[in-house]
């Protein structure tokens, strides 16, 4: 889709982004694939039984994942806090209806330490809410299987394993091994997987529930995958009768991402590797001989099958820092929103995965134009990163001020 006048986001006075920072949520995720539109569209005029509808749902992700079952819930951070909770009550409609209160129940969750990131909000946040006390395992950039042996005790309802780019990328227990140890114990493990690729590998390597972003990778509708083992799929369920009343989701969202999971088994992942390369080699070329700039393709860090271009920048050659590059790519006409999370390192990512066709020229055109600017300038645009930091703060807390 080109950005022209017909462009529902400046009709309503919002700023026509293009998106190369990835499956972010602070953009709206990613785009939303033809197949769950159309099933949305369809559905929502229609009255349904939700749980035969929830039971669909299960269904399809149980084939696709190669769970037992599965269950949709607003978001991956819903299906953690609501995992948890039925790791704690089960099928006890009592206990459901006095969450947070977790007396008599076993209410410890055992992660590592170099897993409790932040995601937008603390992954450890999403697991107290349901009323579970989080347990350290090891240091952040040190954890062993027999720290996590040791954290677990009578009162341990489950253990935690988060995969993200955020967390700690060395020192860390690997799946296998956190999923043995958990199990000798008789303690499910919770995998939460929101930005990842594969369906099936967590599972097979051991993990008793696994939580995905079904609006990510998967282009469905803002919503969480929870699948895994029948019973705790079962529990999870039975939270919408308590604290998961406030996380559900409606019609359009669960049939939208029966959609997006059956279309995601139709897709043709390798014509999608091809589209995604032609960005990186038009950024390439477009960057060689730049001063002060290196560019370079590396691959995602947790193994999904996608790259992305770093782009190093030295600001006493380019005159720019990457992180003043970043926020000047973000203004204009055409604003570019790159992934910029670890600017003060002096690099930032342009990622591929969520481009309309023609929008990886318009990315080349801007970079080209904001270091041209920079070279150009009488001063160089060296910000201290500090500062950076607090105008972020403030323009969170600025909102509707």
């Amino acid at each position: 889709m080109s950005q022209t006048a017909k462009d529902i986001r400046e009709t309503l006075g919002l700023r026509p982004v293009i998106n190369v920072s990835g499956t972010m949520t602070f953009l709206g995720a990613s785009i939303i694939v033809p197949e769950a539109i159309e099933a949305m569209s369809r559905l929502m005029p229609q009255f349904v039984e939700m749980p035969a509808l929830h039971e669909l749902a299960s269904h399809t992700i149980a084939r696709l994942t190669g769970a037992e079952a599965g269950f949709v819930t607003a978001s991956c951070a819903a299906g953690l806090t609501l995992t948890v909770a039925a790791a704690m009550c089960g099928f006890d409609l009592a206990a459901i209806e006095r969450l947070p209160d977790t007396t008599g129940l076993k209410n410890e969750v055992v992660m590592q330490m170099g897993h409790m990131v932040n995601y937008g909000a603390p992954v450890e946040q999403g697991v107290r809410l349901s009323g579970a006390k989080v347990v350290p395992v090891g240091q952040a950039t040190s954890a062993h299987a027999y720290q996590l042996e040791g954290a677990i005790t009578d009162r341990t309802a489950a253990a935690l394993y988060v995969v993200s780019h955020h967390a700690v990328a060395y020192g860390q227990i690997p799946l296998e091994t956190f999923c043995g140890v958990a199990h000798a114990r008789g303690v499910p493990v919770i995998v939460d997987a929101a930005s990842e690729y594969d369906l099936r590998d967590f599972l097979r390597a051991g993990a008793d529930i696994v939580i995905y972003s079904a609006h990510k990778f998967l282009g469905g509708p803002t919503g969480g995958i929870v699948a895994g083992l029948k019973p705790l799929v079962r529990a999870t369920y039975l939270q919408n009768r308590g604290i998961g009343r406030g996380m559900k989701v409606g019609k359009e969202s669960i049939i939208g991402t029966i959609a997006a999971l059956e279309a995601w088994e139709k897709r043709d992942h390798a014509a999608v590797r091809a589209r995604e390369q032609k960005a990186l080699d038009c950024w390439l070329a477009a960057l060689e001989g730049r001063p002060g700039i290196h560019a370079f393709v590396e691959p995602d860090p947790t193994h999904n099958p996608l790259d992305r271009l770093r782009v190093q920048v030295n600001p006493a050659e380019a005159r720019i820092t990457a992180w003043d590059l970043a926020d000047q790519l973000a203004t204009g006409h055409q604003p570019v929103i790159v992934r910029d999370h670890e600017a003060e390192h002096g690099y930032f990512y342009l990622d591929p995965c969520n481009l309309h066709p023609g929008q990886e020229e318009i990315v080349a055109v801007r970079l080209g134009e904001e270091l041209e600017k920079a070279r150009a300038s009488n001063s160089p645009l060296v910000t201290p990163f500090a500062e950076r930091f607090k105008r972020k703060e403030a323009g969170a807390l600025g909102w509707l001020a």
